[in-house]
This record gives structure tokens, sequence and C-alpha cells, in this order.
């Protein structure tokens, strides 16, 4: 890690949280560890069980939710003091080194994914399509030497584009603007009327006539204020 930040003007550093067994002492001493490096940019993730792996079936404990939030606050405390700021709601930047990359995906920006089980999202005039290339790399080569190099391709639904863009442009703390929503989706911003007054009610928002962001609350229940965005069924 000394050699990279030695070679580079920005990179990341990854860090893991509420892992089976960890206290908030041995979680500060991971976040110093990782920081003492001098890092620009720091992402930071809760441990997630995903299901059909050895976790799932054989589940370790995890430290108690009161105990993760406890966490989080002390990993925004320690990343604060090294002049990191909570920019979207895994990542930490230094001005200047907010993550491009990431930025594009939150704020519904479209990416062209190429090689062996890539992801596409486009953007047209009346749709958004998303699309998936070949996973196993031998299959991958012999469809895309034939031109046929997707695997699946489907516009996203128009009902479902208001949770596809609240999912991603929530993870920002800068939240997004009213008119970016209108430009990357191609609906009308009454199209989240009722989602964006209940999560106001709830506390998990604020707004302007320009903008909305997610508050404190928003960040630590981002899930539950995601969910206020669902296609009605």
């Amino acid at each position: 890690m000394a050699e990279a930040a030695q070679a580079f003007d920005t990179f990341n550093l990854d860090v893991m949280y509420a892992l089976p067994g960890q206290s908030l002492h041995d979680l500060a001493l991971d976040v110093q560890t990782a920081l003492s490096y001098q890092p620009p940019h720091v992402s930071i993730y809760h441990l997630t069980i995903e299901p059909n792996t050895v976790f799932a079936k054989h589940p370790p404990v995890l430290p108690e939710d009161d105990s993760a939030y406890a966490m989080m606050d002390r990993i925004t405390e320690l990343t604060a003091a090294q002049g990191l700021a909570r920019y979207e709601v895994s990542a930490y930047a230094k001005p200047g080194h907010s993550c491009w990359h990431n930025l594009n995906y939150w704020q519904f920006g479209d990416y062209l994914g190429i090689g062996a089980g890539a992801h596409s999202k486009l953007s047209f005039a009346h749709r958004v399509v998303r699309q998936v290339r070949f996973r196993e790399p031998q299959l991958y080569m012999e469809q895309a030497l034939k031109g046929l190099p997707v695997t699946r391709s489907g516009d996203v639904a128009r009902s479902e584009l208001p949770f596809e863009f609240m999912l991603n442009a929530l993870r920002l703390k800068g939240g997004f603007s009213l008119s970016d929503y209108t430009e990357r989706t191609g609906l009308a911003i009454t199209s989240l009327q009722k989602g964006l007054q209940l999560a106001e009610q709830k506390g998990l928002i604020a707004r302007d006539f320009e903008r909305v962001w997610p508050t404190e609350l928003g960040f630590d229940f981002l899930s539950d204020l995601q969910s206020l965005f669902l296609p009605e069924s």
C-alpha cells in the first residue's frame, strides 16, 4: 500500500465492518490502520451475508444492529478527522477525489460493459435498456465472434424507472436535482411525488425547489428510504 501511495495521485482502500466477533475497538484499529496510509478515498462496507454461500448455510455470529450503528458512527468520526467527507453511503473522500466511475452509476448515467459477464445501461429517447453479456469466457468469445455477445437485453419498465433512479441517486449525500430525474428517466417529477411526501414526513429526505437529498436518518435507513419508491403492485 505504501507503494501505491507513492506511485499514484489517488487510490482507494476497501474496509469491511460488522464482521463476526468484531468489537468496536477492533473496528477502530482496522480503520486507523487503513487511514495510516493516507488514502484519498476509502470505501467502507457493512458485511452482508449473501444467499447460496457458505456463510448463509452456516451463519456466523455477527454484531448486533446497535453495535453496527456505533461502528458506523466511529467510522464517520475517524474519517472526518483525516479530512475525508462521506459523499456516498459507503464512500469517503478528500476534496477532488470522489470516484467518477461510481458517481456515474449513482447519478443514473449510462455505461457500456465489454467482456465476459459485463453489464451495460444504455439510454435512448424513450427507453432505458439493460444488457448482460455471456459470463463464461469461452462462450463469450464464441458468441462475440458471431456478433452476438449479449445473453440478456431488456427495457426497464417505465413503472420501475422511479425506483431504479432512486435506488442509485439516494446513495449520494448530495442527492439529485429534479432536472436530472426528468432528463434521465423521461418522467415528470410528479411520478415521485407520493414517495417524496412520505419520505419527507418520516424525516428521511430534505428538499427544495431544485434538489432532493437524504438526511442523516435517511442515510442510516437507506433501504427503508429506497423502498418507498418501489412500483405499486
